[in-house]
C-alpha cells in the first residue's frame, strides 16, 4: 500500500531567523513561569522563621542553566536557588511524605 496520509515535517535550519525569535521568546516565558513558582512557594511559606527570627526559606542567586526539551529545540533556561536555613524540603512544607 502506498496511500499514506502522513505528512514528512520539514525540520526548520539553525540558523532561521524566525526559529531564533520563538526560541527566545520561549525561553523568556518559560524563565518567567519559574521565577513565579518559585517567588510564590517563598511567599507562601513565609511566616515560617527560625529560632532567630529569620525566614526559612530566601532567594539565593540561581543554579545553573538547564536544558529544556520544547518543539523548538533545547532552551537553556536559569532555574532561580532556594536558601533553606532548616533544611526543610518542599515535601516537608506541604504536608506530603
Amino acid at each position: 500500500m502506498t496511500d499514506s496520509n502522513i505528512l514528512k515535517l520539514n525540520k526548520p535550519e539553525q540558523n532561521d531567523p524566525l526559529q531564533e525569535v520563538l526560541r527566545e521568546g520561549a525561553r523568556k516565558m518559560l524563565a518567567a513561569v519559574i521565577e513565579a513558582e518559585v517567588s510564590t512557594f517563598i511567599e507562601q511559606h513565609a511566616t515560617l522563621k527560625t529560632g532567630e527570627g529569620k525566614m526559612i526559606l530566601a532567594r539565593n542567586g540561581y543554579l545553573p542553566a538547564r536544558s529544556i526539551q520544547t518543539g523548538l529545540g533545547d532552551i537553556a533556561v536559569k532555574v532561580p536557588k532556594e536558601q533553606d536555613y532548616q533544611n526543610w524540603t518542599r515535601r516537608d512544607l506541604s504536608g506530603k511524605r
